[in-house]
This record gives structure tokens, C-alpha cells and sequence, in this order.
């Protein structure tokens, strides 16, 4: 009876799906955002309220300013290819945070935190504008809530596994769920984070092209961030990231892409 209802589970979550509409692919996904994003606000309220949020200067204005230009252009796309609504229940909000961590970040609905450790490697508004085009593009994709899905079709594996490995002995059931647990790991859980990197630059640059941003810069940010890590990096195939020289050569790609798509929308020049 328990592998019958581990099977109609996977078969659950397997077919839980939506459409993600910059990419017209079906996307795991099970998890409502009416429960998802009032426990995001809440994390994000208190990660803000244990950090040193800075407001006033103009470093400040600035994250506001370009998050608000991106999330604007991100609903005129969303509109004009037949998802009017699509943002009805997100709650935009951008901080920054005094921390040196070259790093800022995304959470579902909307809520986008910026580390001021990563100015000096986006040194203009433009440069500031290819990362948040990046993390407004992870709120817009669903990719938290995919993320999640993917988590709990992993746990669930596991579970199958160790049922199914229930009449071994302790050591080759142990071993069974650590090569389980490798496998998808390496095979499964990572690919997946890359493959939602990815999927946020190629959108990212796509919305801050539309919000008068230059796309050409996006690769030259990351040839800062290269420089920045010293080459220093994980294989790409061990890592939740692309390494940089894939992404540098994708948004390269990418960027006569975008330029065309601005376009489409009236934008024929771009902020420096």
C-alpha cells in the first residue's frame, strides 16, 4: 500500500504543473502562492529586520528607482502577451542592506533585497539594472515555488527508496539512499538551480531592455563579477550557478535579442 501511494504521488507532482509565460514551457509547480507569498513577506520582513537597511541615499532611490522601471516594463510584456493579471498579488519592494556580500537575491511576490557589496561591481545604474532584471526575472518565473516543488518530489524519492530498500541491511540501505541522494543532487537538484539561472538572465535581459537599460551591459557585469572571483569556481556541473564565461557568452547572445524586443515597446535608445 505504501509504494501505491508513494507512486500517486509522484504521479501528483509530476503533473502539477503551470506554464511559465516568458517561455511557454510547463514548469513543476504545486506549491499556491496565496499560501507562498504571505510566508515570503514574512521571511523577508524579518531578514530586514535583522539587517542594516539603508534608506535615504541615493544608492537607496537608485534600487527603487530601477525596480520599479523593471517591474514595470516586466507587467507591459506580461500585458501585451495576454497575462494582464499575472502580478495582481505581488508586492513589489526593493531594499538595500549593508552587508559587504557581493550578492542580492529575489523572494516570491516580489520582494528584492540588494547587498551593498555588489555595487562597486555594478558601479552604474545600468549595471544595477542587469542584476535586478536577473532577481525580478526568479520572482516573475515562479522559481521559488518550483524550487520548493522540486524539494518535496525529492523528499518524497527518498522515501520510495527507503521503502523499497526496507529488507537490506543497514549498510546497503545507507548506501542506496547516499548514491540516491548524490544522484539527484548532482543529477537532478543542481541542473535544476542552473537551469533557473539561465532561464532568469535570458528574461532579466530581456525587461531591462524594455525598461531602457542597455543589454549589452549585462555581459560586461559579469565579466567584472569573473574578474572579482578570480576565476576561482566550482566545475559548473557541481555548482547551483553557470559558470561565469557560459553566462557572459549567453547574454552576448542574447543581447541583439533584446534590443529588438525593446522595440517592440517603443525603446529605441538606452541608459548608459
Amino acid at each position: 500500500m505504501r509504494r501505491y501511494i508513494i507512486l500517486f504521488s509522484l504521479f501528483f507532482f509530476v503533473f502539477s504543473c503551470k506554464t511559465n509565460p516568458f517561455t511557454g514551457k510547463k514548469t513543476l509547480n504545486f506549491v499556491n502562492n496565496s499560501t507562498l507569498f504571505p510566508s515570503s513577506f514574512e521571511a523577508y520582513n524579518q531578514v530586514l529586520g535583522e539587517s542594516k537597511v539603508i534608506k535615504g541615499t541615493s544608492d537607496a532611490q537608485m534600487i527603487t528607482r530601477v525596480g520599479q522601471r523593471i517591474a514595470s516594463a516586466a507587467e507591459k510584456w506580461l500585458t501585451a502577451n495576454g497575462y494582464p493579471g499575472y502580478l495582481k498579488d505581488y508586492r513589489w519592494e526593493y531594499n538595500l542592506i549593508d552587508s559587504d556580500q557581493v550578492n542580492a537575491w529575489a523572494m516570491p511576490g516580489g520582494k528584492i533585497a540588494f547587498y551593498t557589496g555588489i555595487l562597486p561591481i555594478t558601479q552604474t545604474e545600468t549595471g544595477v539594472a542587469v542584476v535586478m532584471g536577473h532577481e525580478v526575472a526568479h520572482a516573475l518565473a515562479d522559481h521559488g515555488a518550483q524550487r520548493q516543488s522540486a524539494g518535496t518530489l525529492q523528499q518524497v524519492g527518498a522515501v520510495g527508496v527507503a521503502v523499497a530498500t526496507g529488507n537490506k541491511s543497514p549498510e546497503a540501505q545507507q548506501a542506496w539512499m547516499q548514491a540516491y541522494g548524490i544522484g539527484t543532487t548532482v543529477g537532478g537538484m543542481l541542473p535544476f538551480s542552473r537551469s533557473h539561472e539561465s532561464e532568469a538572465d535570458a528574461i532579466g535581459i530581456q525587461i531591462m531592455a524594455i525598461a531602457g537599460y542597455n543589454p549589452y551591459e549585462a555581459a560586461e557585469l559579469w565579466k567584472r563579477m569573473k574578474a572579482k572571483s578570480g576565476g576561482q569556481a566550482p566545475p559548473e556541473f557541481l555548482s547551483t550557478h553557470p559558470s561565469n564565461d557560459t553566462r557572459i557568452n549567453k547574454l552576448t547572445a542574447l543581447a541583439p535579442g533584446a534590443v529588438e524586443e525593446a522595440k517592440k515597446f517603443g525603446v529605441t535608445s538606452f541608459k548608459k
